[in-house]
């Protein structure tokens, strides 16, 4: 089975998710990009896969980064690079015999680049339904149980699955071998 990668251009969900935009249009800008990484990392914890959230730089200049929030991969571009060229590359990077990727953009022309290579596109929109499909699910699921009578204790927090996925990856490993004396 091959290892789903989801790489996202942060900007175009934004532009196109309406509680997103609307914080977007009323300079809230900051608050809808924590907004779109909370609701990838709870979409996150719904299916596995691994995800890489694209900022462009041009709306934060002189920020070029990568870094883990969330157990997210969030990269801001170069000052002189675009969210569309980084993607393209990082999608033919990735997309191996062994994953399929999948890029979450509108951008119409992005999407000739990413199918040449192999890995798929999903719209903004069909993104957010798909996310909120499986939020639905989930309280559904939780609704089923309560009606009958199953208790379902907290859930774990970031911080504990972050250390059993941790444990999960070291157990995965393959053990060095002893040399012989």
């Amino acid at each position: 089975m091959k290892e789903d990668i989801l790489i996202v251009d942060a900007y175009n969900m934004i532009g196109n998710w309406p509680k997103l935009n609307r914080l977007k249009l009323t300079d809230r800008l900051p608050e809808a990009r924590d907004e779109l990484l909370n609701m990838l990392a709870n979409y996150k914890k719904l299916r596995d896969a691994k995800i890489t959230v694209v900022f462009d730089a041009m709306y934060v200049p002189g920020i070029s980064k990568s870094y883990k929030q969330f157990d997210l991969e969030v990269v801001w571009t170069n000052r002189d690079e675009t969210a569309d060229s980084y993607i393209e590359k990082l999608a033919k990077e990735r997309q191996t015999r062994f994953t399929q990727v999948t890029v979450a953009t509108s951008d119409q022309a992005e999407q000739w680049t990413i199918f040449s290579e192999g890995a798929l596109r999903i719209p903004a929109r069909e993104l957010l339904t798909d996310i909120e499909r499986a939020q639905n699910e989930v309280k559904q699921t939780a609704r089923e149980f309560a009606d009958k009578g199953i208790v379902r204790k907290s859930p774990w927090n970031d911080q504990q699955l972050y250390k059993l996925e941790k444990l999960r990856d070291q157990m995965m490993a393959k053990p060095k071998r002893k040399k012989k004396p």
